[in-house]
């Protein structure tokens, strides 16, 4: 294990870093710098790979909204590597298999160096990945060998930006940030894009627009208002415009549940307050960890479909997930077995016309969620046992109870483990019934967008705080 340390702390001298400014910016130049890493974003965005003619069918469309991708481009991987690393990371720490003393500044450094690696390797295996498994088609060796340098480059740029914004030059994480600006822009797609799309056939073809209020506007010219109720495949209906209004506003109240459980002070004598247990106790990280899994499991049995089944003939393999080629060559999966009916579903009338499908994604979405939810309290220093002794460390405790960590964990206890059943449950059908049911911007979008806001709201309040009353802001800190 000391050679894997001594391994890390020389490789972190080569690795690319973005050093923290030098004294600490203001409010306004940290926007400015946030603002920056933004439009750096969405440029590449929007900037297609070089040597590719794919446009056809995406089958990890439903995972570009949570992980900032756009299919084609140079965000073709988006933050998925920064993420799936850090999970990785996370697991490996609260397992115990990496065990440093995070109190120690060297071995911070050290568990960022490493993550930062694993994100690189990720980049690496997952590009390579896509020119085996066919995603972009059958290219030349110096094709494959450009398209490679420039997802790798254009993700390492990415995880620089979010490390950019993190050390003190922006506000937040660019993580959230980027997935903040990926639904929204989402969200204003689905309800005023102008475009036109098809939903007739070749032959009989039949042009309306794809926003919702583009197309409710041109149902209103023809006298059919009621065609806006339920649309064809995951196009902006009604239905869907409504419960986007309703998921936000649940959202935003159910932030508010909350246990109060009572604490007092040992070191300020008098003062006495409450520790909040949220119903979303775990927020939407295991939302997350479910789109990684669900994402990486896609990814894995399309490329095995590729290599080993792609006539699906294997019967063991067909189990896994068949596939097949539209007219035009280009990639449909999955079409069955056990991943497609893991995969999300959008739109309620694609749900009408399996609701077996639907059933199912809503079930194994819910598993999933629920699962990292009790293991991220774990992992994730959220335990009764981590509460109890973050509280007695702070010289806090509970009325009416001993000043040990033992009594106020066995109170904790009666509140934690089922709470975070609880919200697993209800993140786990809000993100999979959301996207059921045609939500703008996917249920899981939404989810993670209330979640960044209110979180930058905090984060301004406090920047602003700082700034107008330092001396205000300083005692609250040491507090």
């Amino acid at each position: 294990m000391s050679s894997l340390y001594g391994f890390l702390k020389g490789i972190s001298t080569i690795l690319p870093e973005v050093p923290p400014p030098q004294r600490k910016l203001s409010l306004t130049m940290k926007l400015v710098w946030t603002a920056l890493a933004l439009a750096i974003y969405l440029i590449m965005a929007e900037t297609p790979l070089y040597g590719i003619t794919t446009g056809g069918t995406d089958p990890l469309a439903y995972s570009r909204i949570i992980f900032a991708s756009n299919q084609g481009t140079l965000m073709e991987f988006g933050i998925g590597p920064i993420v799936t690393a850090g999970l990785v990371m996370q697991l490996l720490k609260g397992a115990d298999i990496i065990r440093l003393d995070f109190k120690k500044p060297e071995d911070r450094a050290l568990f960022t160096s490493a993550t930062k690696l694993l994100t690189m390797i990720v980049i690496l295996v997952q590009s390579l990945g896509y020119m085996v498994a066919g995603i972009y088609g059958t290219l030349s060796l110096m094709t494959t060998i450009i398209i490679v340098m420039q997802l790798f480059f254009a993700s390492v740029l990415v995880m620089l930006l979010d490390e950019l914004v993190q050390k003190g030059w922006g506000i937040g994480s660019g993580i959230s940030l980027f997935i903040m600006a990926g639904v929204a822009q989402k969200i204003m797609w689905d309800i005023f894009n102008p475009l036109t799309v098809n939903v007739g056939s070749q032959e009989a073809p039949q042009i309306v627009p794809y926003g919702f209020i583009p197309y409710l506007i041109d149902t209103l010219i023809r006298g059919a208002p009621f065609e806006t109720i339920v649309r064809e495949g995951a196009l902006p209906s009604l239905i869907g415009f409504l419960m986007t209004v309703a998921v936000i506003l649940f959202l935003i109240y159910i932030e508010g549940v909350r246990v109060e459980v009572p604490i007092s002070s040992s070191k300020y004598k008098g003062f006495s307050g409450v520790y909040p247990i949220k119903l979303l106790y775990v927020s939407v990280v295991p939302v997350i960890f479910a789109s990684v899994v669900l994402t990486d499991f896609v990814f894995i049995s399309q490329f095995i479909w590729s290599s080993y089944n792609p006539a699906n003939t294997n019967i063991w393999l067909n189990w896994l997930g068949t596939g097949t080629l539209d007219a035009t060559g280009n990639i449909l999966f999955p079409t069955g077995g056990l991943v497609y009916y893991m995969s999300p579903i959008y739109g309620l009338s694609t749900a009408l016309e399996d609701p077996l499908r639907a059933l199912s994604y809503i079930f194994f979405m819910v598993l999933i969620v629920t699962i990292f939810s009790k293991l991220w309290v774990e992992i994730g220093g959220l335990a009764p046992k981590d509460v109890a002794k973050s509280l007695i460390d702070a010289d806090v405790h509970v009325p009416g109870f001993r000043r040990a960590e033992a009594s106020v964990g066995t109170i904790l206890t009666r509140y934690i483990p089922p709470i975070t059943i609880l919200g697993g449950i209800i993140i786990g059908l809000l993100a999979s019934v959301s996207d059921v049911l045609g939500v703008f911007g996917s249920g899981t979008g939404i989810l993670l967008m209330i979640g960044i806001i209110m979180q930058y709201y905090q984060i301004l309040m406090k920047e602003q705080l700082e700034t107008m009353m330092p001396r205000l802001a300083g005692i609250f800190e040491r507090k």
